[in-house]
Order: structure tokens, then C-alpha cells, then sequence
């Protein structure tokens, strides 16, 4: 039976750490090839069990130098923004720029870029050099789709409060790669969307043809009583569209309170449309049931209005 690693100094445990560091610490070369250690680059170590995304960009941190940074969806993953599952893993490659004329970084599983300085927009996150949370939307732009960055951005201008909207369009420069991807992105970017979700069931319903609707509106009851917040609406129709987690479905007090909720919508003349994730890949149900509601409020059939 092999002999458990000797422990090491406490301020190398549980964290990414230099190799040198550790040999001034007398920790010995043997020890730093043993299994419970893991080299995600040259010159630095990661404790084997926290072999995670954020611990790997944090490792790869101490390697960089002054000009470099963390850039790109690595960026917006330190900054705990929204990404396409594919961009999520641990295996993901690791985004560095360099800011001017310096090397770009090509280390194994890392993916150099450059910028020019004026165009530098460096923050410091888990002490590590990093884009600002702007920079890193309109560099994503070459690696996202559209829909993905206004996720991204809703996100961001949002729930959670790392930019601004008016910031976002100031990072966009005429002829740079992909810039008409971000252009088209910034335009349908808005404040409001609490969640990944909520931002592509509007992208949904709007892409169907239906008006741009309010996000997260607050109702009362005509005796000024507060009901509800909803995920979307039109107010001036009393329509709105929520989106349900599968928390409603399987907490008994959620849908309590859904159904009790419901009730005061439905006094006050609202129509309340519900959506699942199911709706999210198979969206034709939610749009006729919109379709019908938006009839019967115009008091007629329009068929400009959402999907045929």
C-alpha cells in the first residue's frame, strides 16, 4: 500500500501555488510530483481534488506577467457571468491577452490574444488580472452567438450589477472582428432579466413576432393591493408570461403559492401564460396560447401578430 504525501505547509494546501514558492518553503521536488498534485502549466501546482475552471485560471494567474491578463469567456466566468455549458468545463481553454507589443502567451491549454493599451480595460479578480466585466462581453463577441451575448449582457447590466448597458456600447469599435455580431447583440440587451431563462424566453417570444414586452413588472389589484411580480408582461393588455422552474413543480409551498396567486391574477382580469423548460426547446404551445390572448384582448384577429 503506497504511503500517504507528506502534508504540506498549510498556505499550499486547498490553493493553486508556484513551484518555486514551495522549494523556498523546503518543500522537496519529489514531494511536488506526487499523485495528489496536479501541474495544470509549467512552474505551478493544483491540489488534485479542486482540479476546477476557476482553481486552473487562478493557477495560470501566477504565471503571467505585468501586461498580461485573464481575458474572453474566462473572464466572464471569474466574473460568475452566464456561458454555453461547452464553455463551462474544466477542460476549457484558459483566455490570456497581452496588452501591447509584449509575447503572446502560448502555454498548453492556454489561448493568447493582444490589445493595444489604449484598449486595455484590466480589474483584479481572486487576485488575478482580468478583463472588466465590459471588456470581457465585447470579446466574447468572436466566440458567442448573438443570443449568447445578449444573455451575457442582460446579465451583466442586471442581476448581476458588474456594467452598465452605456458602458457595453462604448467597448465596440468600428472594423474590429465580429463587430456586427455585437452590434447586433447590444441592441437587444436589457435591464430588467433575472435569469439565463428569462432572457431567452423573450428573445423567443420577440423573435416570433410578438411586441417587446416589460420585464419583471409589478401588479396590483385595483384597491392598490401588491399580487405579484411577473417575469414579463404587457401591462396595457393584462398579459403576462412566467417562467417555471422546476421548483414549482416539485415544492409544494411554490405551487401553493402559484395557484393562490394565480387566482388574484385571474380576479383582476389578467391572463397569466406559464412556461417550462420544456417550452424553451419546443416554444410552439406558449405562442399560440400568446397568439389567443393577444386576439382576445385586441378584441379581434391579427395575424401580425406572433408566430403563424
Amino acid at each position: 500500500m503506497p504511503r500517504r504525501p507528506r502534508p504540506l505547509p498549510s498556505r499550499f494546501t486547498n490553493t493553486p501555488f508556484l513551484v518555486r514558492d514551495a522549494l523556498d518553503a523546503g518543500v522537496r521536488k519529489d514531494r511536488l510530483r506526487r499523485g495528489d498534485l496536479i501541474t495544470p502549466a509549467r512552474g505551478v501546482r493544483l491540489p488534485a481534488d479542486s482540479d476546477e475552471l476557476l482553481h486552473r485560471v487562478i493557477a495560470i494567474g501566477l504565471l503571467l506577467r505585468g501586461d498580461q491578463h485573464i481575458s474572453h469567456v474566462t473572464a466572464a466566468a471569474l466574473w460568475s457571468c452566464p456561458l454555453p455549458r461547452a464553455l463551462r468545463h474544466t477542460g476549457t481553454p484558459i483566455h490570456v491577452t497581452t496588452v501591447g507589443a509584449g509575447p503572446i502567451e502560448r502555454r498548453r491549454g492556454v489561448v493568447g490574444h493582444r490589445v493595444a493599451v489604449e484598449r486595455a480595460d484590466v480589474a483584479t479578480v481572486f487576485g488575478t488580472a482580468v478583463s472588466t466585466p465590459a471588456a470581457a462581453w465585447y470579446e466574447c463577441r468572436t466566440m458567442l452567438t448573438v443570443r449568447d451575448l445578449v444573455i451575457l449582457g442582460d446579465h451583466m447590466i442586471g442581476i448581476g450589477r458588474l456594467t452598465s448597458r452605456e458602458h457595453l456600447v462604448a467597448t465596440i469599435h468600428a472594423g474590429d472582428r465580429a463587430v456586427t455580431r455585437a452590434r447586433a447583440a447590444i441592441e437587444r440587451i436589457r435591464l430588467g432579466a433575472e435569469s439565463p431563462t428569462e432572457t431567452s424566453l423573450r428573445l423567443l417570444v420577440v423573435d416570433a413576432g410578438f411586441p417587446d414586452p416589460d420585464l419583471n413588472v409589478d401588479v396590483h389589484a385595483a384597491d392598490g393591493r401588491f399580487i405579484g411580480r411577473v417575469d414579463m408582461a404587457w401591462p396595457g393588455l393584462r398579459i403576462a408570461l412566467e417562467y417555471d422552474g422546476d421548483h414549482h413543480r416539485t415544492d409544494r409551498d411554490a405551487f401553493h403559492r402559484d395557484r393562490s396567486r394565480g387566482n388574484d391574477f385571474t380576479s383582476e382580469g389578467w391572463v397569466v401564460i406559464r412556461a417550462t423548460s420544456t417550452d424553451l426547446a419546443r416554444p410552439a404551445m406558449v405562442f399560440e396560447h400568446l397568439r389567443r390572448a393577444f386576439e382576445q384582448r385586441l378584441g379581434r384577429s391579427n395575424g401580425s401578430i406572433g408566430a403563424p
